[in-house]
């Protein structure tokens, strides 16, 4: 089961309720207004002239790297060394105000030098959602960690306190939310209840470089925290990832788990004997991948910014629609960021549509729309295997995660400010909501 949110965001989310109840009226005015626009104008996919002639495929175009990025990987080219590494690291902790941070060659290289760090006996659970990418999970199994399953709020695709809860046993040892494309999880009230109960708290933020809640960035509210650099991402460096840790203890075995020149382990650690020779494994940052990713953060909150501006001229119309909804927690003190998606739900039963003809419909008028269903990770064959887990995971029921995935839309998430093709995206909705009644 799934909540509308938990703890901390409820206040928000009766808020939002009530408002939304109490303009009702208004807001189905206002739809009916804009649907009309549409009404007399034949659906694309009955022969009518679609509403995006000529989709503007550069307005999603990702990564976008300019006359910085090609200066700085011409001058490491000419200048060859791994300085960027260091110095991205360092801007990564003013960044975030954390005290330190660990680049490694990718997100999932991080994730598993975060559950090394942890040094768990095996056998230990771990709390995290299955609606997520298989590197949140599978690196577990290395260290015989034991993932346990809990589902997602379908409104927010966040981790779901409430249910959380009912899942705790005696051997659960940490809590791995996931900020999934950028809207923060509520850490507040997830971290008070870690501390309750002595568990420890990790943040899988790949997905929300520059989101915060209450004015704390996401990755800074845990003791540990990773963030993924590959291109798809809102700081993209074509690959790479970063770890950030509150204690020392945390950094030194992070890092000489993949890093053989111990670098930035002081010599009264237990773990600088290891210098020169690691623990096995080199999982550094290519340093062309470093300096990508140091300019990318010089623009960080600038693209922040505009893209939320630019999601919100889109959405906030889109949402008046009967039916239509989008990702969020309702809280006000929270900043999301966007990436990838911008993700919609549909009620069915309330738009009087299905999710199928709809999507259907604006494909034909030339929106990128997908009926999508994410990967459950808990739905996986390797799962089930014993030969790969210390202990079996327990394999659930996920009402939340299927939910969403029955209910999602997803559209392309504008990377630059492209106003017709906003302009175009509603008037395709608009047309199609006028006519949905007609969609089988």
């Amino acid at each position: 089961m799934y909540t509308e949110a938990t703890n901390a965001g409820t206040s928000n989310t009766s808020r939002r309720t009530f408002l939304k109840a109490a303009g009702a009226a208004a807001g189905m005015a206002l739809a009916t207004q804009r649907t009309a626009r549409g009404s007399v104008e034949t659906l694309a996919i009955n022969g009518g002239t679609p509403a995006v002639p000529a989709p503007d495929t550069d307005a999603w175009r990702w990564p976008r790297y300019g006359e910085a990025e090609e200066q700085a990987v011409l001058e490491l080219v000419r200048k060859p060394g791994y300085d960027p590494i260091d110095e991205l690291e360092a801007e990564w902790c003013d960044y975030m105000d954390v005290p330190h941070a660990k680049a490694h060659c990718n997100g999932t290289s991080a994730l598993a030098s975060m559950f090394f760090a942890l040094d768990l006996p095996p056998g230990s659970e771990i709390m995290v959602p299955s609606y997520t990418f298989f590197a949140t999970i599978v690196p577990m199994r290395l260290f015989g960690l034991v993932p346990v399953f809990v589902d997602i709020n379908p409104r927010t695709l966040n981790f779901d306190l409430d249910d959380a809860k009912r899942r705790l046993t005696p051997n659960t040892k940490a809590v791995l939310p996931v900020h999934w494309i950028g809207l923060p999880c509520d850490m507040d009230a997830i971290c008070d209840w870690a501390e309750e109960k002595g568990l420890i708290v990790l943040e899988d933020a790949a997905h929300a470089h520059g989101a915060t809640l209450q004015d704390k960035y996401m990755g800074a509210w845990s003791d540990m925290a990773i963030f993924s650099y590959q291109m798809s991402k809102p700081l993209p460096a074509i690959e790479g990832g970063m770890g950030t840790y509150m204690t020392q203890e945390y950094y030194d075995r992070a890092t000489i788990f993949g890093h053989y020149q111990a670098p930035g382990i002081p010599d009264g650690s237990i773990y600088k004997k290891y210098l020169g020779t690691g623990l096995g494994l080199k999982l550094r940052m290519h340093p062309m991948a470093a300096a990508l990713a140091r300019c990318q953060l010089q623009g960080l909150e600038e693209r922040v910014s505009a893209g939320l501006a630019q999601t919100r001229r889109l959405n906030d119309v889109l949402t008046e629609l009967p039916g239509l909804y989008e990702q969020t927690s309702g809280r006000t003190d929270m900043r999301r960021i966007h990436y990838e998606w911008n993700m919609l739900f549909i009620d069915e039963q309330e738009a009087g549509v299905s999710r199928e003809a709809v999507v259907a419909a604006l494909q034909a008028e030339g929106v990128r729309a997908d009926a999508l269903s994410y990967r459950l990770q808990h739905k996986q064959p390797m799962y089930t295997e014993a030969a790969w887990w210390h202990h079996l995971p327990e394999i659930p029921e996920l009402p939340g995660s299927d939910t969403a995935n029955a209910t999602s839309i997803a559209l392309p998430y504008f990377t630059r400010e492209a106003p017709e093709m906003v302009a175009q995206y509603i008037k395709a909705f608009e047309k199609v909501w006028a006519h949905r009644h007609e969609l089988t």
